[in-house]
């Protein structure tokens, strides 16, 4: 994802053509946004203690962060990516491609930042 951000923002502001390996690291963000979706529903619907379990507070910082807030920002950040890949792929306009790239990708990595749990990795 950032390396497919940073191609955009060099082409958009080189005003570069769009290349084949533009396409090519656009669809392999998106893919990867996908499959990692898919391994993360997987994982929360198999094997996660909120899911399990009958029992869920929202007052409790912990459940409400994995139940509800992690979740609804990687939904929307996958959503961000779709919407670059689908957008560049319509356009016929170089910069716009990029355009759509550097503001959706950055949006997607924006909200996948905000998703992680820092606090809990140290």
């Amino acid at each position: 994802m950032l390396f497919s951000l940073v191609r955009s923002l060099i082409g958009l502001f080189t005003k570069g053509g769009y290349r084949k390996y533009d396409r090519i690291a656009t669809v392999s963000a998106v893919m990867m946004m996908r499959i990692q979706f898919i391994i993360g529903l997987l994982l929360y619907v198999a094997y996660s203690p909120f899911t399990n379990r009958f029992t869920f507070t929202m007052s409790d910082p912990y459940q409400r962060f994995w139940s509800v807030e992690h979740l609804a920002l990687m939904i929307l950040a996958i959503g961000a990516a779709e919407i670059a890949g689908s957008k560049s792929k319509k356009s016929n306009n170089s910069l716009v491609k990029f355009k759509f790239q550097a503001i959706f990708f950055g949006i997607s990595l924006l909200l996948i930042l905000i998703g992680i749990p820092w606090s809990r990795l140290g």
